[in-house]
């Protein structure tokens, strides 16, 4: 187990390095850049050529790499070119509301998912896998963004039950952000569930058809 882990991390290590420079090097083949994306298409050459001096696009492509590389392995991502803001800074606050959500979306898709999925499969071919089956396909076809529509119209529209627009702040105590979350974990929910759900319908068969299982019930 040991040894899986830890090569799901070298694995996940190197596919984020090799996001990281697919990125860059598209950035480098797209026309244009910062310089002229700040300054607009008015602008001096000698304005544009000054501009991205002072940005360090002057610099070859590989060091401005390895630059951003080496800092983002000590923590630090630089500061964004347009805005001269910490990136580090502008993630955090926004990293610690996705995470929030991702696992209010997981306390309610996991438990939930997992046994709809076993009922499913132990019910093979009755009227619940086959409405399962069809109510899982519909939500993996829905955009999240649809669903996320159909969610207001109904409860925040239809009944006022939870707000439209679900705004955190950094003192706002568990209860009233767990309340302003709840439409999008719900969004999250419906297809993170249908995936699990139909996944481990198929787990749960594939076990269930091989020889010790067959043995058992026999």
């Amino acid at each position: 187990m040991l040894r899986l882990i830890v090569n799901r991390l070298l694995l996940g290590v190197l596919t984020l390095l090799a996001v990281s420079v697919l990125i860059f090097v598209c950035t480098q083949i797209l026309p244009g850049d910062v310089a002229t994306a700040v300054l607009g298409q008015g602008a001096t050459p000698e304005a544009v050529a000054l501009f991205r001096k002072e940005l360090g696009l002057d610099t070859p492509a590989w060091l401005r790499y390895w630059n951003w590389f080496v800092g983002a392995l000590q923590g630090d991502l630089g500061v964004a070119l347009t805005n001269k803001r910490v990136i580090l800074d502008e993630i955090l606050p926004r990293l610690r509301n996705t995470m929030f959500l991702a696992a209010y979306a997981a306390l309610i898709a996991i438990p939930v998912a997992v046994g709809l999925g076993v009922f499913a499969a132990i019910n093979e071919g009755k009227l619940s896998d086959r409405l399962s089956n069809i109510l899982t396909l519909v939500a993996i076809s829905l955009p999240e963004f649809f669903v996320a529509y159909l969610l207001i119209i109904a409860f925040a529209v239809g009944v006022d039950w939870f707000p439209s627009l679900s705004t955190v702040s950094p003192g706002m105590p568990l209860g009233e952000r767990v309340y302003q979350s709840t439409l999008p974990a719900i969004t999250l929910t419906l297809l993170v569930m249908a995936h699990m759900l139909r996944m481990t319908r198929s787990s749960v068969l594939s076990v269930m058809s091989t020889p010790y299982i067959e043995m058992a019930f026999l």
